[in-house]
This record gives C-alpha cells, structure tokens and sequence, in this order.
C-alpha cells in the first residue's frame, strides 16, 4: 500500500514539473500568469481627440485614437482605453480592450453619447496578457450642445420697393435659435441684377431685431439681399431673397430728362438701365400724368422695353384700372411673363417715385398675356 501511494506521490512531481517548463518555454501560451521577466511596453501617445478638444453632440459617439506602443517582447499588444469624469480616474465611464492594429494607431468608438456640458478625461495603456505597460499622458475633452440657427426675416428693404436713399436701412427679425448660443452677428450679402456680390456687411446682434444702414451708397439699380446668423462656432442658413430698388443720385435728374442710368433723358434709352430700375428710368423721362392713361403710358413702355425678357402687357376685359389702346383693354400698372407671374408698377406714392411690386405667380393670368407693341 505505501509503495503504491509512493509511487502516485512520484508521477504527480513530474507532472508539475513538466507544467513549469511548458510556461517558461512557450511565452505565447495563454496560461503564463504575470510579468515576463525582461519585456518592456511603451506607452501609446494620444491622436484623437486633441487635447482639451471641444466635442459637439451631433459628433457623437466620439472615437479615441492612439499612436500604438512598441514592445521587445514576443507576444501580441492590446490597447485598453479608459475614460473618466476625473482626472484620477476613480469614476470611469468607458473601459475597452482592443487588439493592438497593425497600421501604426488603434482606434475604439464608444458604444453610446456621453452626457453634454462637462469635461472627460481619458488615457490608455498596452498590455500583452502578462505584462502592462505605463498609461499614456492623460488628455481631455469636453462635449457641448451647439447652437443651431434658423434663417432671419429680412424686413425691410423687401418686394423691391424703391428705397428713399441710396444707403438703404436694412431691418432684420432676428433668427430663431436652439441651444447655448454665444456672441451672435449677421452676415449680410448684396448682389446686383447680374447676380454680382456687390457687397457684404458683418454687424452684432440686438434684441428683437437688428438693423444696419449701408454703410456706402449703392448706385441707382435693382438689388438682391440675403442674411444669415452665426456666433463663434456656428453658421445658420440663409434667409429668403429680397430685393428692392436704389434711387437716383440727387440732382441727376427728374421728369423729363436724365435720370437713373439715362443721360439723354429719352424712355427709349431706358433698357440699358440695370435691372428693373428701367421702370423708374422711364417715369424720370417722360413725366406722366397721375391719371389712368398717364400711367398705362409708363406701363406700355416698360413692357417694350423689357419684352426681351418675356414681359408684356396684361389684358383685362373688365373691373377697375383698365384702359383700351389699340382695340384692347388693358390693366393700367400691371405687366406680365407667359407663366402668369405678375408685376404691378405703382407711381402715386409720398415720395413721387415708383415701385415695382412683385405680386406672384396667378396661373390663370397666364392666357391673358399680350405680347408687347411699340408704342
């Protein structure tokens, strides 16, 4: 019996024996418990995010990035990455192993968005399965809620009224925003009838609205407007167009004679004006009357002289403010495109100059077109 249990006592010697030597000698082996005497691991340097990175939430979920560590000994790196709200790390919100990649820099996305408005830290370290290497520098990042911005309601100049100056005042309802905003101004941009970018004006924000007087004339002509919010970080999308028309300079001309764009004073010479300040170049030339037919005088002109951009006079067979020439009855201050799309020419306004109002689109208008006649 004893020489038995001796024999038992033997082969279990072995056989630990055996299982030391496997551990030493095959250092890949999965069952090699602690530190492998003589392997150094560096730490990994941080990419991404920055240091002190601002994060907004719609860049979430956020990726970290490393520059991989290096190592002497033989066995495959993996990166474990942690995140924490503190810098010691006692209150971690992320903790992830993954295997080193091959590229030169390993990355982790986390599974979920982290909470906005305040400060993580985060590190990383390789490690092999038996031996760590030291955490990297420790960075930080904060994620925040951007402002988002909607288009502002350009006021005024709109429906391309004529303006009383050629420095016109332009009135903006301020945009509609969500989140922490901080200094908010507009950018304002200025194109001509040629689709020209004439100028742009940069100016801060006041409550309710925000208004800004050109600060350079513009020359007598048609104008286009656009508007939009921004504050340091964040731009919002532009308003709508307006437009809206410039005066004359002072003393370059009344009824008659000269006028916008129209030295010689002759209505004929009106169509080389810019845009549809050809309308307050033919009222300069020729003066009419404040009655019906003196105004249908101005309106059959301007449709001559805008007929090649598809303008003509509008029929209309019955109401108020028509007035028959050549066998036809026609609106008195409306012209016309093909599609219906409607234009109304006011000229008994305080200022004694007219307006070109834009009155939309009326489909049904569209059969009542007149192609233009010579006046």
């Amino acid at each position: 019996m004893n020489h038995w249990l001796t024999k038992v006592a033997v082969l279990s010697l072995v056989a630990s024996a055996l299982s030391c030597t496997s551990k030493s000698s095959n250092p890949l082996s999965p069952v090699v418990a602690g530190p492998i005497e003589g392997v150094g691991i560096t730490a990994p340097s941080v990419m991404q995010p920055g240091v002190d990175a601002m994060i907004d939430t719609t860049s979430q979920p956020i990726v970290l990035k490393v520059g991989n560590a290096a190592t002497n000994g033989v066995r495959p790196l993996s990166v474990r990455f942690e995140v924490a709200t503190d810098p010691g790390f006692t209150n971690q919100v992320f903790a992830r192993v993954v295997p080193q990649d091959g590229s030169g820099q390993t990355s982790v996305q986390l599974p979920n968005a982290l909470a906005p408005e305040r400060k993580y830290f985060w590190h990383a370290r390789a490690e092999d399965g038996a031996n760590a290497g030291p955490f990297g520098a420790t960075s930080a990042f904060s994620i925040f809620t951007p402002v988002v911005f909607g288009p502002p309601i350009l006021l005024a100049p709109i429906n391309n009224v004529l303006t009383t100056s050629q420095q016109p005042r332009f009135v903006i309802g301020n945009a509609p925003r969500t989140g922490p905003a901080g200094f908010v101004a507009y950018y304002l941009e200025i194109s001509n009838s040629k689709a020209q970018v004439v100028a742009g004006y940069q100016f801060p924000e006041t409550p309710g609205q925000t208004e800004l007087v050109a600060p350079t004339s513009l020359p007598a002509g048609q104008y286009f407007w656009i508007a939009r919010a921004y504050d340091p970080g964040f731009a919002g999308p532009f308003s709508v167009v307006q437009s809206f028309v410039t005066p004359p300079s002072p003393g370059s001309g009344g009824g008659g004679g000269g006028g916008v764009g129209n030295p010689s004073g002759r209505w004929e010479d009106c169509g080389s004006t810019p845009g549809y300040a050809v309308v307050l170049c033919v009222y300069q030339a020729i003066n009419p009357a404040k009655t019906e037919a003196g105004i249908f005088e101005m309106t059959k002109r301007v449709a001559w002289l805008l007929r090649g951009s598809g303008f003509g006079l509008l029929r209309k067979d019955g109401g108020d403010n028509i007035t028959t020439w050549n066998g036809i009855s026609f609106a008195v201050a409306r012209i016309v495109l093909p599609d219906g799309h409607l234009y109304k020419l006011l000229s008994d306004v305080p200022n004694g100059n007219p307006q070109w109002v834009d009155e939309g689109i009326e489909p049904h208008l569209a059969s009542l077109w007149i192609a233009p006649m010579q006046p």
